[in-house]
């Protein structure tokens, strides 16, 4: 097939948009999307700090390559890359040194933090003790770790690779707990106090042609998936979307926008009120506090309350 705008030989179709588009045309309009949501949700000002969430993994490592491909010749900005080693046997390895690969390529400083020196544990340590919270141990401890290791770097933003299909899922998950707030937080612009504020430049960018992004552009990409995401309850929610998005092409898209026409609404309702762990001091919002005895300002971040369950004593 031939390119929608040109008539080189097509690489995509895009079946939501019903456009066939060339090499070339599918890097401007992916790189187009990123921009316009940038400048909408003003994801970025002058004078910021980013770091970038750098797993090595194809998400992270096409938000890193664009991100500089966009603002290298900008003075007023900085990025840099932060990689957290869970300590996944067999598999964090690897991306790791495709993250270094990648950003000694890109000239961009990049610094890694490991659960076995932060928690003095790991991932394996932990999934061994109970496997089917292996995604919840990875993903609470994994936020915690790189929130503090951005603000300690004084980081002002922290640039996350979630793209079209996981917003989406985030969505659809929240609308069936009826959990209002963790919805209020997936807002592209949402602050909270204490907590870096995370952009989300590829949040309309199809997974697929995420990867087609990285592949075109030649970047070290790992194809391997990780041990644990078996175990994930999000796959559940992404069997389905995936399902309905075949027979009904931009469903993924609808359900984001959908939440964007709303989030003005829960704007409206209470925010999530924030804390210090009385632990390790880092943020914790008010659902994940655990008052204990009669110290009634006493609280527990997520992080600490599962790094003390007595099953990892």
């Amino acid at each position: 097939m031939k390119c929608l705008k040109c008539n080189r030989r097509a690489i995509i179709y895009q079946k939501y948009s019903n456009a066939h588009l060339c090499r070339q045309h599918f890097g401007e309009d992916l790189e187009r999307k990123v921009k316009r949501d940038i400048r909408k949700y003003k994801m970025l000002e002058r004078g910021d700090r980013v770091a970038v969430a750098l797993s090595g993994g194809k998400d992270s490592s096409v938000l890193l390559y664009l991100l500089h491909k966009i603002f290298q010749e900008r003075r007023d900005l900085e990025i840099l890359a932060i990689t957290i080693d869970e300590g996944i046997g067999g598999y964090r390895d690897k991306t790791l040194e495709l993250a270094v690969h990648l950003t000694k390529k890109l000239g961009i400083p990049h610094f890694i933090e490991s659960f076995q020196n932060s928690f003095n544990i790991n991932l394996d340590h932990l999934a061994s003790k109970d496997k089917d919270k292996a995604c919840t141990y990875c993903g609470v401890l994994r936020r915690t770790l790189l929130n503090k290791t951005a603000r300690q770097l004084g980081a002002t933003r922290l640039a996350v690779g979630h793209n079209l299909d996981d917003e989406a899922q985030s969505i659809f998950m929240n609308y069936l707990r009826g959990d209002v707030g963790r919805l209020l937080r997936l807002s592209p612009n949402g602050k909270l106090p204490g907590l870096i504020l995370r952009i989300k430049p590829l949040r309309s960018i199809p997974e697929k042609e995420v990867a087609l992004y990285g592949i075109v552009n030649g970047l070290p990409l790992n194809s391997q998936e990780c041990p644990y995401a078996s175990a994930a309850l999000r796959n559940e929610a992404r069997r389905i979307l995936n399902d309905y998005e075949v027979r009904h092409p931009g469903t993924k898209y609808s359900i984001v926008r959908g939440f964007d026409t709303i989030t003005s609404a829960i704007k409206t309702l209470p925010r999530t009120s924030i804390s210090r762990c009385r632990i390790c001091g880092e943020p914790t919002s008010y659902k994940d506090m655990l008052t204990l005895g009669s110290c009634e300002d006493s609280s527990i971040c997520k992080a600490c309350l599962l790094l003390n369950e007595p099953q990892l004593s």
